[in-house]
């Protein structure tokens, strides 16, 4: 199995387009490095590749990626199609990017399929140009490509486009990739609200876990930028809560991603940077490949 950590952050990228907090000052004038959306790309064989969410600024990043060049024929790619983790449209916009694709298949909640119908209709217009495969996924494991795939439900917390859904369930899934040739294990839960029951097994179980290090700590945003609104509004646990978690797991690779503009582990010679380091936590930046 390998991946390819395409963009490691939250909303907006980094630096953000309409903020001036310390680290995005830092990150135009070239002395920290930029990174775009968060969005990862899977393959179980090196053949087939899958985008796990597809953020706005999938062109450059497909583009960046030598495994997703297309041919050999003038229009073959190797890019079979996406995994939705939620319906956020940080997360799923990037489709609109790929509507010129064909055989592409969308695996999704069914709260996801419901909200690009229903309460945002990405659906109609994608399918408009090609139509796209849908696919909800449940409980129950499936293949994809050589890789056994589970969606772990992670969080109820609903994009604000949906917010009068009357649709209550998984709006938020993390998912376990599994390599049954190499035994490999890779957990990608960008989005995580809590700390759910019974994280620590499929945490335990994992060769490598990319987390949701949106926010450093529940106060950050507001400090960094003036905003009323915070980590509790937002729906992500911060890495004060979640790394006394980690450090459980020393055994674990364990990757955050998904930072916001404003998080300070985005500069490597921090505080904050250094605590993780001292656990063993990595932050890498766009393009990483990890291989299991």
């Amino acid at each position: 199995m390998r991946a390819v950590l395409l963009g490691t952050t939250a909303g907006g990228g980094f630096p953000q387009w309409n903020c001036a907090c310390a680290l995005c000052v830092r990150a135009r004038s070239g002395s920290l490095p930029s990174r775009s959306q968060d969005c990862l790309a899977i393959s179980g064989n090196g053949t087939d590749w899958w985008l796990v969410n597809a953020s706005p600024d999938i062109r450059t990043q497909i583009a960046a990626c030598s495994f997703l060049n297309p041919g050999p024929g003038p229009r073959d790619t190797p890019v079979r199609g996406a995994l939705f983790t939620d319906a956020e449209l940080d997360h799923t916009l990037g489709l609109l990017t790929l509507r010129g694709g064909t055989g592409l298949t969308v695996w999704a909640p069914g709260t996801v399929l419901h909200a690009l119908r229903d309460q945002f209709d990405l659906r109609t217009v994608i399918d408009g140009y090609a139509p796209v495969a849908w696919r909800e996924v449940d409980a129950d494991q499936f293949d994809l490509g050589g890789l056994l795939v589970t969606a772990i439900p992670i969080s109820g917390k609903r994009p604000k486009y949906a917010r009068s859904s009357t649709v209550d369930s998984r709006w938020v899934v993390a998912y376990r990739f599994e390599d049954p040739v190499s035994g490999g294990v890779l957990v990608y839960a960008p989005c995580l609200a809590s700390w759910p029951e019974g994280f620590d097994e499929v945490v335990a179980q994992a060769g490598c876990v990319l987390l949701d290090g949106t926010f450093y700590a529940a106060s950050e945003m507001g400090s960094a930028t003036g905003s009323s609104s915070g980590q509790a509004a937002m729906g992500h646990l911060p890495i004060t809560a979640s790394l006394p978690e980690l450090r459980r797991f020393p055994e674990v690779r364990r990757i955050y991603t998904h930072l916001n503009n404003t998080n300070p582990v985005l500069d490597p010679s921090s505080p904050e940077s250094f605590k993780l380091r001292e656990a063993g936590v990595e932050v890498p930046l766009d393009g990483t490949v990890i291989e299991l």
